[in-house]
């Protein structure tokens, strides 16, 4: 299952990539987030190997976060593992004038083996693109914020 998607933010493509990366932000547009704690590599790079923490208050998730290709502020892949789900996150950012940048976004889910959430994939599909969509305006709105 794939999806893509862009948004356009009124700020610099500098801007943008700089609070992009920077994993202390995630807290202010993924909802749930907790931390973030480096397994392996070094923070940001190719390689590099980290756990991402979630809750919604009734229930926690870990996911396993590896760098494929930081190539900021041009482009940054990533693969997202859990114990139900795998994904790949590719996202670009495309500067449009001084003030404005494109972040195109494509997610791939590329492995579901629990029952429910393969069930909502199929019946469902687009529950999966409505949070990933969220997510990027609420980074957005952050970042216009800034």
């Amino acid at each position: 299952m794939k999806y893509k998607g862009s948004v356009i933010i009124h700020k610099p493509r500098e801007v943008v990539t700089t609070l992009f990366i920077d994993p202390n932000n995630n807290k202010e547009y993924q909802d749930g987030f907790v931390k973030k704690e480096l397994i392996s590599g070094n923070l940001g790079h190719n390689g590099a190997k980290s756990k991402m923490y979630y809750s919604d208050g009734k229930r926690d998730m870990v996911l396993t976060e590896t760098i494929i290709k930081n190539d900021l502020p041009g482009s940054f892949e990533a693969f997202y593992h859990h114990k139900h789900m795998d994904n790949t996150m590719k996202c670009t950012f495309i500067e449009i004038n001084s003030q404005k940048t494109e972040y195109k976004y494509e997610y791939e889910y590329t492995r579901i083996n629990w029952f429910l959430p393969k069930l909502l994939a199929i019946l469902f599909p687009s529950i999966y693109r409505k949070q990933g969509d969220k997510w990027m305006q609420q980074f957005k709105e952050f970042v216009e914020k800034q």
